[in-house]
């Protein structure tokens, strides 16, 4: 039976962010990871899978040294955000630069992320990853968890972290109820090759029915979309011949970059909010979509599992100084009210986002388009908006 201070179920994105915070606290950290990351140079096409990182989970990314890494393999900066709503007169635009950031994030397949945290936790001293492994029970007792793996290998551990994505095999063993609501939308994902150079800007558009985002690639002429619809034209948007595909793609986007030219196959996934009533308990940790998931509007779904990372990271750092013992609920409580917080507001202003968007009631529209103007022109009303985006107003102290 190999023991360990920390056992992180899931080797994905935050679970392998976090471990690497943790290296040099004096805790020993496995990671747990059913399928080891292709550790291959990107292609030239880049993934469909993508995630815009704000400054804030730059900002850990450089901390835990993968930052430099990460921009070798690919990412693409931008430095403006543009959001209108169509046949309207509300909108609003910001450039980095007007407040002083060169740029306001970068645009990073989800691969590109795990593979450069796979290659750094492999290098360190505190941190074994331990792969093919999927987890078959867990033992809650009071001074350690014993988990065994599919495999029959049992491992021990003074907390162990679930970093298992939305369907959280830790969260629903551990009988943590969950808050799930449907978005009655499934978002369809593709890269696209524009008429137009995006110009490293942001773009996204809502439409009474949906909304429609252009993340921009290093190619000035590349982008990747995330259209999010009802499940029902989701469906049909995929079976489309890519020449219509193309079509409909430019007019919904209000032709802002001219012609459209689908360069990859188009995926499908719908889009669920999550919140776990408890992101901590007796010698257990929830972080990510574990925890929470949010709808991709924002674009903040892996920001917040980051932000969730940091603080448990410090958290984990004080208590290990302190010598007090890191799987005791009531210390953990402190990493659970926080970012419960965090997630709360980002959740309740998805949603209300969402419910404003939604539909083309006339006096709905008129709020949102008065709204926009309003956020678009009011001084001292963009830099907070800048800083709210790049995640700099919810920053842990050891980031900030």
């Amino acid at each position: 039976m190999q023991s360990f201070d920390v056992i992180i179920a899931g080797g994905g994105m935050v679970g392998l962010a976090l471990a690497c915070g943790l290296q040099g606290s004096g805790l020993r950290v496995a990671v747990l990871e059913q399928r080891q990351p292709d550790m291959v140079p990107p292609s030239e096409q880049p993934a469909l899978r993508v995630s815009a990182i704000n400054a804030a989970s730059e900002r850990l990314l450089q901390h835990i040294g993968v930052w430099d890494d990460i921009l070798q393999l690919r990412a693409s900066a931008y430095n403006a955000m543009e959001v209108w709503e169509r046949d309207s007169f509300g909108k609003i635009a910001f450039r980095g630069d007007e407040c002083g950031f060169s740029h306001l994030g970068h645009i990073i397949e989800n691969a590109v992320i795990q593979q450069a945290l796979w290659k750094r936790a492999e290098s360190l001293s505190d941190i074994t990853l331990i792969t093919p492994a999927a987890l078959k029970q867990v033992a809650w007792g009071e001074n350690d968890a014993f988990v065994t793996l599919e495999d029959g290998r049992m491992l021990t551990a003074r907390l162990v972290i679930g970093a298992d994505g939305a369907q959280s095999w830790l969260r629903q063993h551990a009988d943590i109820p969950l808050t799930f609501w449907d978005y009655r939308h499934h978002a369809l994902v593709a890269t696209i090759r524009t008429e137009e150079p995006h110009q490293a800007t942001a773009r996204q558009i809502f439409h009474g029915d949906g909304i429609l985002a252009f993340l921009p690639f290093s190619d000035p002429h590349l982008s990747s979309i995330v259209w999010s619809v009802t499940p029902e034209d989701a469906e049909r948007l995929k079976q489309l011949e890519p020449e219509q595909f193309n079509r409909e793609l430019a007019m919904a986007f209000d032709m802002r970059l001219g012609a459209c030219s689908l360069e990859s196959e188009r995926l499908t996934f719908p889009l669920t909010g999550r919140y776990a009533r408890s992101f901590a308990a007796h010698r257990l940790a929830l972080v990510g979509d574990a925890a929470h998931t949010v709808h991709p509007l924002a674009g903040q779904g892996v920001n917040l599992g980051f932000m969730d990372a940091a603080e448990l990271i410090a958290e984990l750092r004080r208590l290990q100084r302190q010598g007090k013992d890191i799987g005791q609920h009531l210390y953990l409580r402190r990493y659970e009210r926080r970012r419960k917080h965090g997630a709360a507001v980002m959740l309740a202003s998805m949603q209300g986002f969402r419910e404003l968007f939604d539909g083309n009631h006339p006096a709905k529209k008129l709020l949102r388009d008065v709204g926009l103007r309003l956020a678009d022109s009011l001084p001292g009303v963009k830099p907070k908006l800048v800083r709210q985006a790049m995640g700099l107003n919810d920053l842990p102290e050891w980031l900030a």
